[in-house]
């Protein structure tokens, strides 16, 4: 579930959300039932915070949105995608540092 400083994305929101926005969008595909994906929460909330403004931060839940986790091919949760101009530019698998995002984000912000 999204909180105050993320974005809950849907498959009926997903193309206007991430897709055509402006500013780069990080995606974390998650589910209930999946532990580790519970564990990275706070990070993406504290991602949201930090990046409010420069990057659209939120999650994706695949038991209720299942069509982009199989667009892009996501077969293991969590993965987190980086999106920039409509295009996957960064793609995690599995729980990662927040260092590792805010690298990726800090780059794909150029």
């Amino acid at each position: 579930m999204a909180g105050a400083n993320t974005v809950e994305f849907t498959d009926d929101n997903f193309e206007a959300e991430v897709l055509q926005s402006d500013i780069p969008v990080l995606v974390d595909f998650w589910a209930d039932w999946c532990m580790p994906c519970k564990a990275l929460g706070p990070v993406i909330e504290e991602l949201g915070a930090d990046y409010a403004g420069k990057v659209k931060v939120g999650k994706m839940n695949i038991d209720t949105s299942q069509k982009a986790a199989v667009t892009y091919g996501v077969q293991s949760i969590p993965t987190v995608m980086i999106f920039s101009g409509g295009n996957e530019v960064e793609k995690f698998i599995g729980l990662k540092t927040k260092k590792d995002y805010q690298a990726a984000l800090d780059k794909t912000l150029g």
